[in-house]
């Protein structure tokens, strides 16, 4: 098609053959969306597309990518909020109907193909990646992750350990846990694990956890979608996406007392606490 739609934060512009998404790098633009800077996209990586009302006078043009065609939304796993979504494109009411034509059009051209991608169509974010947890530093050079350990942050188990570096020939996938929930982290999943894996993050050298203003989405999520792409390549074949693990109900409350701890001591807020509480609770 050739055209541009800009929206708010972003514009589109249709290409035979893909959709080359171009973010704004504005104050009020998403971190996120100034990381990924631009992004092509596959017109096989969509799976469909959608037009909805959005909030305060605005209508939302959403790309629904396909299963398994993007690294950075295979990691991010249903985590991120819509505000930063990058495959909607949010435009002013009054543009409802040229969003309308340039659905059809994008309809129009995609093939009918519901069936997960079998490899990566989306390009992943480029090496050298790196980003700093409560607990280390992660850094990602292409072919190798690596932890560095914080004398302030890291646990003994840890320090014990010694500073982790993980080839992606060795790893299965990546367990990435959203910083904006509680107990976030980076977790690597290796292909061949040498026992039983830690259950908790802060107490496993192969993770790294995040906390208020560690790890955050637009510095984490890019680098584990990197991680993720690269071990694809090495293996073959798709990686491992874990999803964090149902705990022991003892668990759960030892941590809903200690974070009630924290509350009485004034560390956290009324509203942290019972959002805190809450996800806790999910887990059970």
């Amino acid at each position: 098609m050739g055209d541009v739609l800009a929206g708010f934060h972003a514009a589109w512009e249709f290409e035979s053959d893909s959709v080359l998404i171009r973010f704004e790098r504005g104050i009020r633009s998403p971190k996120l969306f100034q990381a990924l800077g631009e992004r092509r996209v596959p017109l096989e990586a969509i799976a469909g597309v959608t037009l909805t009302p959005g909030k305060r006078g605005t209508v939302v043009l959403h790309a629904v990518p396909r299963a398994g065609a993007d690294p950075l939304m295979e990691a991010a796993a249903g985590q991120l909020k819509d505000t930063c979504d990058p495959y909607r494109l949010v435009l002013p009411a009054e543009r409802e109907t040229l969003a309308e034509y340039y659905a059809d059009e994008l309809r129009a051209q995609l093939a009918d193909d519901d069936t997960p991608a079998e490899r990566y169509l989306v390009a992943p974010p480029k090496a050298p990646l790196q980003f700093k947890a409560y607990d280390g530093k992660a850094s990602f050079d292409g072919k190798r992750v690596s932890f560095r350990w914080s004398w302030t942050g890291a646990s003994s188990a840890k320090w014990k350990a010694g500073d982790q570096n993980f080839p992606v020939t060795g790893l299965s996938g990546v367990e990435w846990r959203s910083p904006e929930v509680f107990e976030g982290h980076l977790r690597l999943l290796p292909r061949e694990p040498a026992g039983a894996q830690p259950g908790q993050p802060d107490q496993d050298p192969a993770a790294v956890v995040f906390g208020l203003g560690y790890g955050p989405v637009h510095e984490s999520l890019p680098f584990a979608a990197a991680v993720l792409a690269a071990v694809r390549s090495a293996g073959g074949g798709a990686p491992a996406l874990a999803s964090v693990p149902r705990r022991d109900p003892a668990d759960i409350a030892e941590r809903i007392r200690h974070l009630g701890e924290l509350h009485r001591a004034g560390l956290v807020t009324d509203s942290e606490f019972a959002v805190k509480k809450a996800e806790l609770l999910a887990e059970l």
